[in-house]
């Protein structure tokens, strides 16, 4: 297992990180499954392990506090806040009101005294910067919390929370979590010049691309990943945008068999070798699965085949750009951007 450092903190972190998504009726995995898989990550080396209040409302924290109670020092735990939780109008977002009461819910289901990483899971454009980092920084002096970042936030808002932090003189973002893949390479564009720039931490989330570079969706496949189940929109091959998708992940296929790697160790691989990123969130559901994933913790990919994967997929690139989760809102909303 390599580790980095998480961005300008000094936190030594694994070069794969357990995400926990997965954890409790999303990924249907039962407490002792869930346990298991904490098990096998932390014997692996990896330190990092990342949840959501929103997962499951509520039951992956649960899950995750369980299974690390008595090793709660052997990890570095980071969940995230601001999805709606519950029907409540301001049971959401990234106001003060909310965050406080976000993050004692929050250590209540972990079981901690402490969350080392609280992320702002999305951009809330009807909170001012300086609500919410006012917020997290008085949770940070209160001792809840160790850190704070935010989670797929569009380029410009992290550049101006950051402008926010140093105007009104209050604790900064000190982590992005972008998604990004082989198949979704927009990041590379705006938000990891960004995050290099401040010297931000980079967890990227959905590294294998929802299952598409898992090895399990082939040509002539039945595509029957879990994932599909409850996104079969995502997985239909009728669709041009999942069409190239597929025709890409043919083509990686034999740029992996040629470097004698598995499509899971290309994908990883290939995210962890930018410089921006610190670490790649896996979300396993089975220990076959983690295992398959942590057999990419040391994979290192020549000039070569990284050339190779930038002839498929060109940097900067996103083949399903209707996926993306920062679009800016007047984009989605027309009443936005024709008032």
């Amino acid at each position: 297992m390599q580790y980095r450092t998480l961005g300008r903190t000094g936190v030594q972190v694994s070069s794969l990180a357990l995400g926990a998504m997965n954890f409790g009726r999303i990924g249907r995995t039962s407490q002792d499954e869930v346990t298991a898989l904490v098990d096998t990550a932390l014997e692996a080396g990896i330190n990092l392990i990342d949840t959501a209040d929103k997962y499951g409302d509520g039951e992956s924290e649960e899950m995750t506090g369980k299974a690390i109670a008595g090793r709660r020092d052997d990890v570095v735990l980071a969940t995230k806040a601001g999805l709606p939780m519950g029907d409540g109008r301001n049971s959401r977002g990234g106001s003060r009101r909310w965050l406080v009461t976000a993050v004692e819910d929050s250590l209540r289901r972990l079981g901690v005294d402490h969350i080392d990483l609280y992320q702002i899971h999305r951009w809330d454009p009807s909170t001012g910067d300086e609500e919410t980092l006012s917020a997290l920084t008085d949770l940070q002096r209160a001792g809840k919390i160790r850190y704070f970042g935010s989670s797929t936030f569009p380029a410009h808002r992290i550049v101006q929370a950051q402008w926010a932090a140093r105007e009104h003189r209050l604790g900064r973002y000190v982590t992005e979590q972008p998604g990004y893949s082989v198949l979704q390479r927009g990041a590379e564009t705006h938000v990891l010049p960004v995050t290099e720039e401040y010297g931000l931490g980079v967890l990227v989330w959905s590294p294998l691309a929802s299952g598409w570079l898992s090895g399990a969706i082939r040509e002539g496949r039945e595509i029957t990943t879990n994932r599909s189940t409850f996104m079969p929109q995502r997985f239909d091959t009728a669709i041009p945008a999942n069409r190239a998708r597929l025709d890409a992940v043919e083509r990686l296929a034999r740029i992996a068999d040629e470097a004698g790697l598995t499509m899971i160790q290309l994908a990883l691989g290939f995210v962890t070798a930018h410089p921006a990123v610190t670490c790649a969130l896996i979300g396993p559901r089975t220990q076959d699965h983690l295992r398959a994933q942590l057999a990419a913790a040391d994979t290192v990919l020549s000039a070569d085949v990284l050339d190779a994967i930038d002839a498929v997929v060109a940097p900067g690139v996103d083949l399903a750009p209707h996926e993306k989760n920062d679009t800016p809102p007047s984009l989605l909303d027309p009443a936005l951007r024709r008032r």
